[in-house]
């Protein structure tokens, strides 16, 4: 009886393992955890994105869309769609809560910061956090 929860447990690591090890490869190439986690405070910080798109990315009411949804309304959902849409903002005629963004959210972040708050919403949708 041992011996098979000696086996049950390893099967179990194993496929702990496994699933996070494909999850780390679905990962956009170059996008590392420490990146979406460097996003994620300049997301909340002086990346300003926060201020409409709340602290988790939720989306406000009539200020800025939902993030952390499968939902992309400006963007294909890629990396790099996330990239062009925060580098381009959203004009307020395109925007679906009337609100323009924007570029890079109205912040002076830098195009390498852009790229780290564009992984870190990437991860949010994509349940790489």
């Amino acid at each position: 009886m041992r011996q098979l929860a000696r086996l049950l447990v390893l099967a179990l690591g194993i496929s702990v393992v496994a699933v996070a090890t494909a999850r780390a490869q679905e990962m956009p190439e170059g996008i590392t955890k420490a990146m979406i986690e460097d996003g994620g405070k300049i997301f909340g910080g002086e990346g300003l994105c926060y201020a409409c798109h709340g602290q988790q990315g939720q989306g406000m009411p009539n200020l800025g869309s939902n993030l952390a949804d499968d939902d992309w309304i400006h963007s294909d959902g890629s990396l790099d769609g996330i990239i062009e849409t925060i580098m381009q903002g959203v004009s307020g005629d395109k925007s679906t809560v009337s609100t323009s963004m924007p570029p890079k959210g109205g912040s002076s972040i830098s195009d390498e910061k852009v790229k780290a708050v564009a992984a870190y919403v990437w991860s949010l949708s994509h349940g790489k956090k």
